[in-house]
This record gives C-alpha cells, sequence and structure tokens, in this order.
C-alpha cells in the first residue's frame, strides 16, 4: 500500500471493520505480510478505507483476538508467525504442520439415534441406532476441531468401538482386526457460520466460519463402514489435497 493506491469500495453488506479485516487477513494469510511485519499505518488504512481511527482499532482487534497480529496501543502493529495448521485430505486425519502441538480428547462414546446424513450413508433408516465416538482435537491447547465418528450398531456392539477409551492404532487398525479394512473414503467439504454450540465449543473468536467435513470410509464390496462429521475451526485450518497427474 502507498499514498498513490486508490480507496478500497464499500461492499455495502459486511460493517467497514469486517471489510478491513477480511482484506488484512487475506494478505496475512497468503503471505504478502510475513512474520513480523508492519501492518500499514492507521493513517494509511483510515485513507484507503475512508473510515475513521476507531474502526481501524476494531479490525485489529479482531485480528488480535484471532492470532494474527501483535501490538499495544501507540506501537506498531505486527503479523506474528500464527498460520493455520495444514492436514493432508486421507482415511483419517493426518499429522499437522510441523510446530503445532496436537492432541486429541475423547469426550463421549455411545449408541445414538442416525442422523439422517448419516443413515443416508449407512444405508438405514434416520433414527436408527449407530454408535458414536465424539472427540475434540487441541491445537496449541485450543479447541480447533470437534469429531463425531459413526459405526454400524452391528458391527461396533461388544467391540473397542463402543467402548469409553482411546482406540490403541487408531480405528483403521481396529476395524481391520474385526475383518472390515479401509479400502478408500469420499470427503465432501462446505462451509458455514458456526451454530451456537459449536462457538461455544470452539471458543471462536467472532463470526468466523467453520469447515465441515463429511467423510465415509467404505470396506470391502464398497461398504459403508465409518461415517465422520468434523467441524473445524475455521481460522485453524487448510487442508491440502493431493491429485494424481492428469491420465
Amino acid at each position: 500500500m502507498n499514498g498513490r493506491d486508490p480507496e478500497i469500495p464499500d461492499d455495502r453488506h459486511r460493517s467497514r471493520q469486517r471489510q478491513l479485516a477480511g482484506d488484512l487477513r487475506a494478505l496475512i494469510l497468503a503471505g504478502d505480510i510475513g512474520p513480523d511485519q508492519r501492518l500499514p499505518s492507521t493513517a494509511e488504512l483510515t485513507r484507503r478505507y475512508a473510515v475513521n481511527n476507531q474502526t481501524v482499532t476494531r479490525a485489529l482487534a479482531i485480528l488480535k483476538a484471532e492470532g494474527l497480529v501483535t501490538g499495544h496501543k501507540g506501537r506498531s502493529v505486527v503479523s506474528t508467525g500464527r498460520r493455520p495448521a495444514v492436514v493432508r485430505a486421507g482415511h483419517h486425519p493426518a499429522p499437522v504442520s510441523p510446530g503445532r502441538d496436537a492432541a486429541a480428547r475423547l469426550v463421549d462414546v455411545g449408541e445414538t439415534g442416525a442422523p439422517a446424513q448419516v443413515a443416508q450413508a449407512f444405508g438405514i433408516t434416520a433414527g436408527d441406532p449407530v454408535a458414536v465416538r465424539h472427540q475434540v482435537l487441541m491445537l496449541d491447547g485450543e479447541p480447533a476441531e470437534l469429531v463425531w465418528t459413526y459405526y454400524p450398531a452391528g458391527i461396533a456392539r461388544g467391540t473397542v468401538l463402543a467402548e469409553n477409551q482411546r482406540l490403541r492404532g487408531g480405528a483403521p487398525t481396529v476395524l481391520a482386526a474385526l475383518g472390515h479394512p479401509l479400502r478408500h473414503a469420499v470427503d465432501q467439504v462446505s462451509v458455514r457460520p458456526a451454530t451456537v454450540a459449536e462457538f461455544i465449543a470452539l471458543q471462536l473468536p467472532g463470526d468466523i466460519p467453520v469447515l465441515r467435513q463429511f467423510r465415509v470410509a467404505y470396506t470391502d464390496g464398497e461398504r459403508p463402514i465409518e461415517v465422520t462429521v468434523m467441524i473445524k475451526a475455521g481460522q485453524q485450518f487448510e487442508i491440502r489435497y493431493e491429485l494424481p497427474a492428469p491420465a
């Protein structure tokens, strides 16, 4: 940004502070404003966005709450080194980006009526019993992802899948030992505003959207054996997909 840059138009839908925060966030996450680099001055931002100092202060407060910038009154605001964790799409969550401290906390295990989308994936009726394992993924000590993993009740009953304990070797190992090796999985990924429960559980810093992954994993004979719903805090993750070269 410099004095010759034109003013930024108003999108007429969001508050001006959220527009400003959105533009700066995009520059930070793309690396155009790098770690420890100063953000444009308040004077420059007020001119470019045709806003007052208070609007700029509120926009920067949004980014501070997300951990993307740091600074104190009367001092320059700089970008931090915090970036979303990169996870690779696959049968099960892969390790996150190096340098991030990740840990999973098991919340609950039991049976429930199958939600509509889960029931459709399993080919059963909504409300039919399914086993469910609910976990929370923590990144650097903060809640980052809510995970619900469902199994056909007839498969899970009487096995460690239905026990309130961590699965030694992970679910793929357990399923393989039960005679249901995972062969492939299909993801659907969407973005939406958080529900009240998600907002509270993930301790979201403002109106950050969530990433919703709906994954169906299949065993031999294209039989759906596991369905996982993952709700990721939007500011915490990027998803990496590796595609084969065109034939």
